[in-house]
């Protein structure tokens, strides 16, 4: 006779580390693989996206420190001489000064715009009034309407105004340009701070001036740091209202060319006898600024747009 079978007990314990590893020995199943492939995927499509943007510039620095030989012999191989003497070249043929009249103009446009877009956007996002939406509306509508259908007109109004190739000139355009997306962007962001500290600062006696300055716009720092950025990289590339504004209107006016219009003129200058490294050194000298700028505030400037869609 055969020994009857005996029955294994299995407590409740066992019961989910059975499973586990039973599901952990199959095979993935549909919907997760096609995660994993999407995922794969989109790392993928980064890795190519930042080969696209790192090599160009890498190769645009390593270019400044070769010569025009080296540079039509071996474009893409290592310089032969580290010498930084080209960008003292390239500083001394007027990148200098181009760069010194783009800090002027941004050290005083971007505050005026963070300043104006800031009260705008806090104004219609915080107060009911007739016309509301009719005013931000038209905000938002100067943020789609392309800067070339304005260029005559705009320098007429310039013109007589008396701002043709002024600094002054400049930075009240660049703050028109940019408040559209200002005010589009901050409105966004005040919507989404909490309104019982705005009520709390009313009650206490705060003036709505004090409530601005005081609380509402320190909350709004991530905001404003990352609507700054992009300002400052907009108008620090900007190349076609400098080149319709900054004009000299006599021989007797100085130029105000900016970075922008200053590689143009650099380029012009080396006419027939073509210097290639002095050209590649004023780009990566117009390029290097903006580099630091948003490297260094990266995380703040992810925060601040996180922030705004996640509340």
């Amino acid at each position: 006779m055969t020994a009857p079978l005996q029955k294994t007990d299995v407590t409740e314990a066992e019961v989910p580390r059975q499973r586990a590893v039973t599901k952990a020995n199959t095979p993935a199943s549909g919907p997760a693989r096609e995660g994993v492939v999407l995922n794969v995927f989109s790392h993928g499509f980064l890795a190519l996206w930042a080969l696209m943007i790192v090599l160009p510039l890498l190769w645009l620095v390593l270019s400044s420190f070769k010569t025009d030989a080296q540079i039509a012999g071996s474009a893409f191989g290592w310089p032969a001489n580290w010498s930084f003497d080209v960008f003292t070249r390239a500083w001394d043929k007027g990148i200098g000064d181009y760069f010194v009249n783009t800090v002027i103009v941004l050290v005083f446009s971007v505050p005026l715009t963070m300043l104006f877009g800031s009260m705008a956007a806090y104004v219609l996002a915080r107060y009911e009034f007739w016309g509301n939406r009719l005013v931000y509306y038209v905000f938002v509508a100067g943020a789609m309407f392309p800067v070339f259908l304005a260029l005559v007109p705009l320098f007429f109004m310039v013109k007589l105004l008396g701002m043709l190739n002024t600094y002054q000139g400049l930075i009240l355009v660049y703050v028109a340009y940019s408040l559209p997306f200002t005010v589009f962007f901050m409105h966004a962001f005040f919507r989404t701070l909490p309104t019982a500290v705005f009520e709390a600062a009313i009650l206490d006696g705060a003036s709505h001036t004090r409530t601005f300055f005081q609380v509402m716009l320190p909350m709004a720092k991530p905001g404003l740091l990352s609507v700054g950025i992009f300002n400052t990289l907009g108008q620090w590339n900007q190349f076609v209202l400098p080149t319709v504004l900054m004009q000299p209107q006599s021989g007797d006016d100085p130029e105000r060319y900016v970075l922008t219009q200053g590689l143009i003129q650099l380029q012009q200058q080396q006419g027939y006898e073509t210097d290639l490294p002095v050209l590649f050194a004023g780009v990566t000298i117009a390029m290097i600024p903006m580099l630091v700028v948003y490297l260094s505030f990266q995380r703040q400037v992810q925060a601040g747009l996180t922030s705004a869609t996640l509340k």
